[in-house]
């Protein structure tokens, strides 16, 4: 039979989940044809899975990074192909790990030909974590807040970052544990539908914000340069009124966002930021499928009747970086995302902006695959997404690297 079939994980089978591995076979026979298989199950016991095939080299092996798809999952040289084309068998799964404590476990199995996969040939197990060696987890219950702080090795100083999800609500730890192991020191915020935090607040309070702000500034470790915060859809326009409004902010990345306060109205010092119009009547459901696509429930952006819900960022000495995907199926960020560009453009406001053709509205660190649709956790209904799964993960590659860099340059 020869040598037994060997799958290696290079560097290491040990990594961050946004870290980039090699996956090699060795072993065997020249040009045989295999299907190789990614497994992963999540922290609800659902199984997640992608598979494609390919054909071995003239000396037996295959380097992912090197050898091209021939089918299945993906086609073409993808050497991160089976994370990112991961799905579930039920429909409308979301990826996203609530425990960053534990790693994701990937095993990586080869089988013999194109057709059945009944004989394994081979296989390993990739451990994926979202928090690095040395990185401290703190649970934050001070005042109002409802927060986890996550701090880098070393004494620092770091630069901080406080980082929001959107209006699905709960504190979301995975994208700042990653961010804290690659050196930044990271407040996970939870603002809505967490603990005793209503599903959907009536009014939300700057100063809640502020608190975090403080908090995050006061910490011995932090850089005493300024503030990044970070916040995706709901999160975003925070993010921006964060920037706007308080003091210390000195870069914001909206992911997903738009330039007007949405949804809930915010309470300022003597001010309310309205939410900008909306109508809920013109939501559409799929009569297939049962998905809800929301891109048309708000009122025209141009219309000065909507112009006092504006966030007025030209009053920020923040930098901004705005991101968005071309086929966000939720709303329209890339159309938003370019009047906010273009307001502050016109006050000769520095600002970075990045869309991605085919990527859809959850743009996450990268290899999380595409979830094009899931339930909206607050509103209870599937929510269609958008993107498509090849795009949309170079996208996710792309925009983590501009997101830190982006905070490396301006904190």
């Amino acid at each position: 039979a020869g040598m037994a079939v060997q799958v290696t994980v290079l560097p290491s089978s040990r990594c961050l989940f946004d870290d980039p591995v090699q996956i090699c076979v060795a072993g065997l026979l020249p040009q045989q044809v295999v299907t190789l298989r990614a497994s992963l199950v999540d922290e609800s016991g659902e199984l997640f899975q992608a598979h494609a095939r390919y054909r071995a080299g003239s000396s037996g092996e295959l380097d992912l990074s090197r050898s091209p798809a021939l089918g299945g999952s993906y086609s073409g040289v993808e050497p991160m192909g089976l994370l990112w084309s991961l799905q579930s068998k039920a429909p409308y799964k979301r990826l996203a790990k609530r425990n960053v404590l534990t790693p994701f476990c990937v095993d990586f199995e080869v089988y013999e030909g194109h057709g059945d996969m009944s004989r394994l040939l081979g296989k390993c197990a990739n451990e994926r974590w979202f928090i690095g060696e040395g990185v401290k987890r703190i649970s934050v219950r001070e005042g109002r807040l409802k927060a986890t702080l996550f701090l880098p090795p070393g004494s620092g100083p770091f630069p901080g970052l406080i980082d929001l999800y959107g209006s699905g609500g709960g504190l979301v730890e995975y994208r700042a544990s990653l961010l804290a192991s690659r050196g930044f020191m990271t407040l996970a915020l939870a603002y809505m539908a967490f603990e005793d935090l209503p599903a959907m607040p009536e009014i939300l309070e700057l100063s809640y914000f502020e608190e975090a702000v403080n908090f995050l500034r006061k910490q011995p470790q932090v850089k005493d340069t300024g503030i990044g915060v970070l916040g995706l859809s709901k999160g975003a326009d925070l993010a921006l009124s964060m920037a706007t409004f308080l003091p210390g902010i000195k870069a914001a990345v909206s992911i997903s966002g738009i330039g007007f306060n949405s949804f809930i109205p915010l309470r300022g010092d003597g001010f309310t930021l309205p939410p900008h119009p909306y109508d809920l009547g013109r939501m559409k459901t799929s009569d297939e499928s049962g998905l809800v696509d929301f891109s048309d429930v708000l009122d025209d952006h141009r219309d000065p009747a909507t112009w006092d819900c504006r966030i007025p960022m030209e009053r920020s000495l923040a930098k901004f970086l705005f991101l968005s995907g071309l086929d966000d199926m939720n709303w329209k960020s890339d159309l938003y995302c370019r009047d906010a560009v273009q307001r502050l453009q016109q006050y000769g406001r520095e600002v970075e902006f990045c869309s991605y053709s085919g990527a859809g509205h959850l743009l996450e660190p990268p290899y999380l695959p595409l979830c094009q649709a899931s339930i909206h956790k607050v509103l209870g209904i599937f929510v269609h997404w958008g993107g498509q799964r090849r795009e949309h993960a170079k996208a996710q590659e792309d925009a983590w690297r501009r997101i830190q860099a982006f905070f490396w340059q301006h904190l």
